[in-house]
């Protein structure tokens, strides 16, 4: 079902300049062996939209606080994405809800941390094997190969300090931002 509807719906694109949205064919479905993407330009004033999703419900025209909360939404990453069919998920709905919910995420990251900074390293592969099954949610989260190789303290640890940094200029740029 969710393929069919990725074939039915198009992204919505925001322009934050004119304040307006656009749906937008995709190269793929002109040609289906594209693998490149093609940045998508606003009809009117020839600046870069942003991809906004599936699920955008653009506001009015004329709603500047609301246009300024969606671009708050879009610079820390946060969009309407997902098949179609079942929405993108929490979207927070003011800019203090917005650092609330990095806070939130921060904690976690914070928590996987000091999982790694505590964690004892398999000596062998029955115990990365045990291991596997007791954390294989942290292992996974730092290594697609995890069950096959063992994931060492360094990759995780440094793995969670450049999420957590990434996080903080997110929540720098929010707290930075007008609104």
């Amino acid at each position: 079902m969710c393929r069919y509807a990725m074939m039915i719906y198009k992204s919505h694109y925001a322009c934050f300049n004119c304040q307006k949205t656009f749906k937008r064919r995709t190269l793929k479905d002109v040609d289906r062996n594209a693998s490149v993407s093609v940045d998508a330009k606003c009809p009117e004033c020839g600046n870069l939209m942003a991809n906004m999703g599936l699920d955008f419900e653009s506001p009015a025209k004329n709603d500047d606080k609301q246009w300024a909360h969606i671009r708050n939404l879009y610079t820390v990453g946060i969009t309407f994405h997902s098949c179609g069919c079942s929405g993108p998920g929490y979207i927070p709905q003011d800019r203090k809800a917005i650092i609330s919910y990095l806070e939130k995420i921060r904690a976690e990251y914070m928590r996987a941390l000091v999982f790694w900074r505590y964690r004892v390293e398999p000596e062998n592969k029955k115990e990365r094997e045990l291991e596997y099954q007791k954390n294989g949610g942290h292992l996974r989260a730092v290594s697609n190969n995890a069950f096959r190789e063992t994931v060492t303290n360094q990759e995780g640890i440094n793995y969670w300090i450049n999420k957590i940094k990434e996080l903080e200029e997110r929540l720098t740029l929010i707290r930075n931002s007008k609104q």
